[in-house]
């Protein structure tokens, strides 16, 4: 039903329909079952209330057993050991960077069947699934309590994440030189030379830089089993209770791992954004196209 018009013109003004109310019961739900998961798992933890009230003086005490003060006597050999962790993640990379890298231009969409995409994606996702860890227990009885069992367990756990952010990056690059190579009879080994490599590279190489980064601090808990490194000494430490040993090893792997994490930060950075002349340089040929088009209309 419409009402008289407010200004007195005689016209009825249409009836304003209020709008419904919107309704959130998937929100809500969410949200219930959200709540509910939380509890549950607090409750499946069985934490203990006391034991909880109590840590805040028991870490004081242990953090006093590990750094005041530390066994600097044992630096250098902690030293040692964490650079052998270090050159375990640097295999396991190069293990894992050379072996992943082919398989990430198979498991591109466009490159190659899907018969031969989605079975290397269940791969990657299979060796993802498993942890280091259970990867260097499964492969103990092949290459022993070695250094190299760790290395090889991280080049395979470093397949997984390596092919995954491989294709993943591969499919993201820009059409535009993927249509100019198909446009000239270029081959599928052209595409992936000359159209999507050259785009994708600097999200590539740092990838392979950010999975070194993972694997020097998971080379130490790889050495808790056996494998050598900075873990093995850990392991052996603890279980004697040399807990000043204990506190320089740790000073030792945050230290070398901090570092390893800059340096590696400042090179992905680099070669994302490129040098500051090529910054400058591509910042004043972006500057002239605009110019140019600006021109011309």
């Amino acid at each position: 039903m419409s009402s008289p018009s407010p200004f007195g013109l005689g016209e009825p003004s249409p009836a304003v329909s209020r709008p419904a109310k919107p309704r959130h019961g998937g929100r809500s739900l969410a949200w219930l079952l959200g709540s509910l998961l939380v509890v549950l798992a607090f409750w499946g933890a069985k934490i203990d209330g006391a034991s909880l009230a109590d840590f805040p003086g028991q870490a004081a005490k242990y953090f006093g057993a590990l750094f005041l003060p530390p066994d600097w006597s044992k630096f250098g050999e902690a030293l040692s050991a964490m650079l052998l962790s270090v050159q375990m993640a640097w295999i396991g990379t190069l293990l894992g960077i050379v072996v992943s890298f082919p398989l990430s231009f198979l498991a591109t969409r466009g490159l190659a069947p899907r018969l031969v995409n989605w079975p290397l994606r269940g791969l990657f996702a299979v060796i993802r699934a498993v942890p280091e860890v259970v990867i260097a227990i499964l492969i103990l009885s092949v290459t022993g309590l070695t250094p190299f069992t760790g290395a090889l367990a991280l080049g395979i756990g470093s397949i997984g994440t390596l092919g995954k952010w491989g294709y993943e990056a591969f499919e993201g690059v820009d059409p535009g030189p993927l249509e100019a190579v198909r446009s000239t009879g270029g081959s599928r080994i052209d595409l992936m030379r000359w159209g999507i490599w050259p785009s994708a590279a600097p999200d590539v190489l740092s990838f392979w830089l950010y999975r070194f980064e993972i694997n020097v601090r998971a080379s130490a808990i790889l050495g808790l089993i056996g494998a050598g490194g900075i873990g093995k000494m850990l392991q052996d430490n603890v279980q004697f209770r040399n807990w000043d040993a204990v506190g320089i090893l740790l000073l030792v792997v945050v230290a070398v791992t901090v570092l390893i994490d800059q340096l590696s930060g400042a090179v992905r950075q680099r070669i994302v954004n490129g040098t500051p002349a090529r910054r400058q340089t591509a910042d004043r040929n972006s500057e002239l196209s605009v110019r140019r088009e600006t021109i011309s209309t």
